[in-house]
């Protein structure tokens, strides 16, 4: 046996991890202490840096205010100095190719690796992207749609577009809402190169690639998906929007071929338009949103009076006009950022923003290490807020809420139609924004204006406003604040749709996933805390996925409640 020499500096090196000389360490052994060191290191420098930043965007985009998005981008570069710290990363990155017996280090050094890579290009260049996008979301923070000389919140945006019967009206203020494109298009370009630009540096052919592989997916794989999706959803798409578009034209005294983006109700087409004789936000003009969410969610043993407790749920200048959640600290300080009003839009939203919520640390066990005391993957947390969104076009689930609706069977049709239709419609939106934002990231000399249009006009069927050539595009906030991130939310509705379906089968006795209603039963709380939260970030989302049904992620139930 050959003799083993273990000079000082190893000894000294191994007493610092808390190993002996004398222990005879295996290889294993010495990698695993090594990691353990590693990962206590990163958690006492990058929690602090990491709740800093989290707390910056949240009070960002509460006011709007000028030092408040300084202080955010502040944060964020410090965050990124010490992520992008060159002689950490080779050593994360040696730990990489190491072999553990533990699972759990394993999947630190796993996580720790994607979050340090996309920090390993030049200090200098990660402060551009981070300015620059602190610029646009500002500016998207800040605006407001003209029209005649009237400023416009987004929520009396949509109000217009969904009740006005004049065309003209409708238009301008569609095309007011798109202006904010037009504000932001230079800055947006500028800094849709600097991503590429980071990409190149890590070589990968752009930022698309690039952002699929740090959240452990590929392109390849994506459009492979989507392509299935789109085989799947294009006849009943095609059938639904022909149906749409006679009510539509019928309500608005135009003819159908005479519809253009504007008359949609929805700025993007994204949602179904109303036009059942049954109107679905007549069951919230005197319902109380935040009363029913802290009762549905109670119910199920998943209560949210401390997130709403911590959010900011209505609208004021200058705050963000949007709706997300975000967990502070991972230690259960989470929050709900909305701008409610009394209507089923805001109904869905928060069941979908507070769905995020609970799928957090307030639910993953502290017990989970901090680096994967996370959601498994963004299309598993979508996927979370898009099951519980759909309970608010549903009538029985008002009903088992104490909403009184005149007409039960008729909302439970209208209602019905609208999910389905959503699920449609949806599913070719989420086609548009993979496509393009692949191409913008492949090219973004292109004629992105044409590319944006000759997409909606595939995909969504919409017909192109005559002569319009104007950075639509530009308009979609996520394209700037969530890049490459807009696939996840149809994954997520594959996701939805499986864990719904077996919640239905194994916690509901086996009711027709249709006719699935959780309200009161604590059981789904549950089955969602330990099939779905517990594990946290410990499984990757195809793993939490099996871990969760059964199954891989797949279309089969996704493409049932098409047909239901």
């Amino acid at each position: 046996m050959a003799r083993h020499w273990i000079s000082l500096l190893t000894v000294t090196l191994m007493a610092g991890l808390g190993l002996s000389a004398s222990s005879n360490a295996s290889g294993a052994e010495w990698d695993e202490a090594k990691a353990k060191k590693f990962i206590e290191e990163h958690v006492a420098r990058i929690q602090p840096l990491e709740h800093t930043a989290a707390l910056a965007w949240w009070n960002a985009n509460i006011s709007g205010k000028d030092e408040d998005f300084q202080a955010k981008e502040d944060a964020q570069n410090k965050l990124d100095a010490a992520l992008s710290d060159k002689s950490r990363f080779a050593e994360l990155k040696s730990l990489k190719e190491a072999t553990f017996e533990d699972r759990l280090i394993e999947r630190q050094i796993e996580v720790l690796y994607l979050q340090y890579l996309e920090k390993q290009v030049d200090p200098e260049l990660l402060r551009k992207i981070t300015a620059k996008a602190n610029a646009v979301e500002k500016a998207f923070n800040a605006y407001r749609a003209q029209v005649d000389g009237k400023s416009l919140t987004d929520s009396e945006v949509r109000k217009i577009l969904k009740e006005s019967k004049d065309s003209k009206q409708r238009q301008a203020v569609w095309e007011a809402s798109k202006k904010v494109g037009a504000a932001v298009e230079a800055d947006l370009k500028a800094l849709v190169k600097l991503r590429n630009e980071a990409a190149h540096a890590l070589d990968y052919a752009d930022f698309h690639h690039l952002q699929l592989n740090l959240n452990e997916q590929s392109q390849a794989e994506v459009l492979a998906l989507f392509n299935e999706l789109d085989l799947m959803t294009r006849l009943p798409f095609s059938k639904a929007k022909a149906e749409i578009d006679e009510r539509l034209a019928d309500g608005l005294g135009i003819k159908v071929v005479d519809l253009r983006p504007w008359h949609y109700q929805d700025p993007f087409f994204q949602e179904p338009p109303a036009v059942y004789k049954t109107d679905l936000d007549s069951a919230y003009t005197q319902a109380d949103i935040l009363k029913l969410c802290r009762e549905f969610y109670a119910g199920i043993g998943l209560p949210i009076d401390d997130v709403i407790a911590r959010s900011d749920l209505y609208e004021k200048p200058g705050k963000s006009p949007h709706a997300f959640c975000t967990d502070i600290d991972r230690k259960g300080d989470v929050r709900v950022l909305a701008n409610i009003v009394p209507n089923e839009y805001w109904m869905g939203t928060m069941l979908h923003e507070l769905g995020h919520s609970v799928y957090s640390s307030k639910n993953i066990p502290q017990s989970v290490p901090y680096v994967l005391r996370t959601e498994s993957h963004i299309l598993s947390t979508e996927g979370v807020a898009m099951m519980f969104e759909r309970f608010s076009k549903d009538a029985d689930w008002l009903t088992s809420m104490g909403v009184k609706l005149d007409d039960p069977k008729a909302y439970d049709e209208a209602g019905t139609l609208m999910r389905r239709n959503k699920l449609l419609i949806f599913s070719r939106w989420c086609q548009v924004m993979l496509r393009f934002e692949k191409e913008l990231y492949a090219n973004p000399d292109q004629d992105l204006n044409d590319l944006w249009w000759t997409l909606v006009e595939s995909y969504q069927g919409l017909k192109r406003p005559d002569n319009r050539s104007a950075p639509d595009y530009a308009s979609k906030i996520h394209i700037v604040t969530a890049p490459a991130y807009y696939h996840n939310y149809m994954m997520g509705e594959l996701f939805a749709a499986q864990v719904h379906h077996t919640i239905a089968r194994e916690v509901l006795d086996g009711v027709a996933p249709s006719k699935a209603n959780y309200v009161g039963k604590e059981a789904v709380g549950r089955f969602m805390k330990e099939r779905v939260f517990a594990p946290g970030r410990t499984l990757s989302w195809d793993k939490l996925t099996e871990h969760a049904t059964g199954e891989r992620l797949n279309p089969k139930a996704f493409a049932k409640d098409l047909k239901d």
